[in-house]
């Protein structure tokens, strides 16, 4: 089954998730995918050695995207923050204890970033868990990336407009997070011929309840027959 419209992703490339990634990418291949984007988190310890892979990596294909600075809080920015992050985001959402200059300066230092270190971002910038925060659609061309995606799907800075992509994920830690996200996938999976998808992947989800899922969808939506071996 070939399904041209799916983007894939592997989120949280930091210098403690390069082996999953590593094996991430290696499963992808299996199942037939070309090199999945890398979400980026810039502002980790990233030493010689993993900027090299990161180098290595994009000269094999794999776009690299934007995600956040530290993929970590500091404190709540308040009553709705502390409730996204019981629910969906834990503590990794930054967006959401910043304001809109706040947010506008995380994004284009996180585009800075990749210059620094001879790599090239693809343009795409994901906030950590989708969530962009207290900025206004209207001033997203104030930040340096031209394409922004949240839960909502995909917003382009060129023209304003927004692709609405059915969206799943497998980053189950617990059994509430397992139930609302095989109920989620389970909507999406049938939206997906109509609205395209987007596959976000995350380092240890092979270790969590939905790898299972996770494997079978990679193979139900391959683009192409998997690789041999």
């Amino acid at each position: 089954m070939s399904h041209p419209a799916v983007c894939l992703s592997i989120h949280d490339v930091m210098p403690d998730t390069l082996t999953p990634v590593t094996a991430l990418i290696d499963r992808c291949r299996r199942h037939g995918w070309p090199p999945p984007t890398l979400l980026v988190v810039p502002g980790r310890d990233w030493d010689r050695a993993g900027i090299s892979q990161l180098q290595r990596w994009q000269a094999d294909g794999h776009p690299l995207a934007g995600h956040g600075w530290r993929h970590a809080i500091d404190g709540f920015g308040g009553i709705g923050h502390r409730v996204h992050s019981a629910l969906i985001s834990r503590r990794v959402a930054e967006h959401l204890s910043l304001d809109a200059e706040g947010i506008l300066a995380l994004m284009r230092r996180c585009h800075a970033w990749f210059g620094q270190h001879d790599l090239t971002p693809d343009g795409l910038y994901v906030p950590p868990a989708w969530a962009l925060g207290a900025l206004p659609l209207r001033r997203l061309d104030e930040q340096p990336f031209s394409l922004v995606e949240t839960l909502r799907g995909i917003h382009s800075r060129a023209d304003g407009r927004w692709r609405y992509r059915a969206l799943l994920g497998y980053e189950a830690g617990n059994r509430l997070q397992k139930a609302a996200l095989q109920v989620s996938n389970a909507v999406n999976r049938r939206r997906a011929p109509a609205a395209g998808l987007r596959i976000g992947l995350h380092p240890h989800d092979a270790q969590l309840p939905l790898a299972g899922a996770m494997d079978r969808d990679l193979a139900r939506f391959s683009p192409r027959p998997p690789a041999d071996g």
